[in-house]
């Protein structure tokens, strides 16, 4: 299965370019820049009320910004919300399928929904690529684990052949083994050119998947790290930094 969505090797294809953004009146992001090119993997880290959600809302086109420019494959969710959301897929922490279909139904009325039409030996392929066993495709999703969910939703994602993935936490409740099977999952959609923007607290998973890990702090993108080397990252160097950043929330509510 192969996805064409790349237009050029350095082609960006999730933009924050200088956002303000947040609820209410209360300013939650300050003068965000972020940026995800086609087949890249961003780890966005920070503590609880770091902006890290209002970052992945701002992409579904939830949150409007009162400042800067936000872009889904060259589209404004804000404006153009239905366009933007059809370059992106999002798996959100608690994956929500329909719990009386099976993963095959949920894929194919999902795709449906999205407008887009697929046959059934192109649903199964999407299916055994995310790594789900064959006997599981016409079982009904409601006895399925997280880590069972997950790979119909990242099926989904292949199915749909979208440039861009939204993920919330994706590694939470997952055992090693699960979490290392995502992680090739991962690796799958990036090598097809999909920009990936995962938000977690998950360092050593961010560390051995990521490209690049970006810590936000207060609103702000105050460091980002890129993988290098056969060790990728310094993962007790990013630990210190990412634990000081969350005692001195603490230290401040």
């Amino acid at each position: 299965m192969t996805i064409d969505i790349r237009e050029a090797s350095r082609a960006w294809t999730l933009e924050a370019l200088g956002v303000v953004a947040g609820y209410g009146g209360r300013t939650i992001l300050h003068q965000l820049d972020l940026r995800i090119r086609a087949g890249e993997i961003y780890a966005l880290l920070g503590a609880n009320g770091a902006g890290k959600t209002t970052a992945l809302s701002l992409f579904l086109g939830f949150v409007a910004p009162t400042a800067g420019q936000v872009r889904v494959h060259g589209v404004d969710p804000v404006a153009q919300p239905g366009e933007a959301r059809r370059h992106l897929a999002y798996i959100p922490e608690n994956v929500a399928l329909y719990e009386h279909l099976t993963a095959r139904e949920n894929v194919a009325y999902l795709l449906d929904l999205a407008g887009q039409n697929a046959g059934a030996d192109a649903i199964a392929r999407a299916l055994a690529a995310a790594g789900l066993d064959a006997q599981a495709f016409d079982r009904r999703v409601g006895g399925f684990s997280k880590g069972m969910r997950q790979k119909v939703a990242i099926a989904l994602a292949l199915a749909r052949q979208v440039p861009a993935l939204l993920l919330d936490e994706p590694t939470s409740g997952l055992d090693p083994q699960a979490t290392a099977e995502f992680s090739r999952l991962l690796q799958l959609l990036r090598a097809q050119g999909v920009a990936i923007l995962m938000v977690t607290h998950d360092l050593l998973g961010a560390a051995h998947v990521a490209d690049r890990i970006g810590f936000l702090d207060g609103g702000r993108l105050v460091e980002e790290v890129a993988a290098a080397g056969d060790e990728r990252f310094d993962v007790r160097a990013l630990h210190r930094r990412y634990a000081g950043q969350a005692d001195a929330l603490e230290r401040s509510a």
